[in-house]
């Protein structure tokens, strides 16, 4: 939940601790009140027609410090409530390892005077559902890379783009010193069966999305419930759209990318990943041939 939008008995929010001290300026209160309610005897409700007001000042009275505070705040709360599962944070975010928490004894002293129950309570009985959508450990890719089409030998590229921008074909750029942040050709085709610019390890938020056939591809912020962001990877290199049943398709000529009716026999049609997990597509595809 948000860290300021909430209503709480006022003794009881006192008696958890109110909030961490040791955070500083914004970021990861949101997790350390929803961590402390639930796992020392509280719960939270949503309530849809509660009215909450959220009071900014005109002006900020102080100095936001460049820099690591915000991964500081998460690395402090996770430190002192999630146990044993910090580690799939620092797996995700090595950097955070050599952060300092700064001094949280008085936190785990609060922990253990309110006889709170541990993480793995809270994952197993709050958040049960949370692995499905968010796994601790992200599963590999099924193809990753550069997406070159058979026909034109050149690359999808993205551009750096956001919501709403066309996807085209521009020459491929190896790694190396050619490479420029004017290009984007690095894309995962991963386990939520979207395919999103980045490497594996470091996707960014948008997804390629389309509506309809004939209709351009477009990038389109991630929602991880596949319709317009569907796709499958086929044996004959397709990128199929379940959900217009159409193909991703592309003219060389003016470097459109565009959906289209399949045709198997069509090299505009094919696409090539640089690099393919054969076993995890192959399961990909049977699940979504059934």
């Amino acid at each position: 939940m948000a860290g300021g939008l909430f209503a709480v008995n006022r003794q009881w929010f006192w008696e958890l601790g109110g909030y961490d001290t040791g955070l500083e300026i914004w970021g990861g209160e949101q997790f350390e009140i929803s961590f402390k309610v639930w796992m020392c005897g509280g719960s939270m409700y949503d309530v849809p027609c509660s009215r909450v007001g959220h009071i900014y000042r005109k002006y900020v009275p102080y100095k936001v410090p460049s820099g690591t505070s915000l991964a500081r705040n998460l690395k402090r709360v996770a430190e002192t409530w999630m146990d044993e599962f910090t580690e799939y944070i620092y797996q995700r975010r090595p950097e955070y390892r050599h952060l300092s928490t700064g001094d949280i004894t008085l936190q785990k002293e609060l922990r253990k005077n309110l006889k709170c129950k541990d993480f793995k309570w809270y994952m197993n009985k709050v958040a049960w559902d949370l692995p499905k959508y968010y796994p601790p450990v992200e599963p590999l890719p099924a193809a990753w890379g550069e997406i070159r089409n058979a026909a034109s030998g050149l690359c999808i590229d993205s551009k750096h783009g956001s919501t709403g921008t066309e996807l085209r074909l521009d020459t491929c750029l190896k790694e190396g010193a050619e490479r420029t942040w004017a290009h984007e050709q690095i894309f995962t085709f991963g386990w939520r069966e979207d395919i999103r610019p980045g490497d594996p390890l470091h996707t960014r938020k948008f997804c390629l999305d389309a509506i309809s056939q004939n209709s351009p591809i477009t990038l389109y912020d991630c929602h991880g419930m596949k319709g317009n962001q569907h796709w499958s990877y086929r044996k004959d290199k397709s990128l199929y759209h379940l959900v217009s049943s159409g193909c991703m398709d592309s003219s060389p000529a003016d470097k459109r990318i565009f959906m289209n009716k399949c045709d198997p026999n069509s090299e505009t049609q094919q696409w090539i990943f640089q690099k393919v997990n054969a076993t995890i597509l192959d399961k990909l595809n049977m699940g979504a041939s059934s």
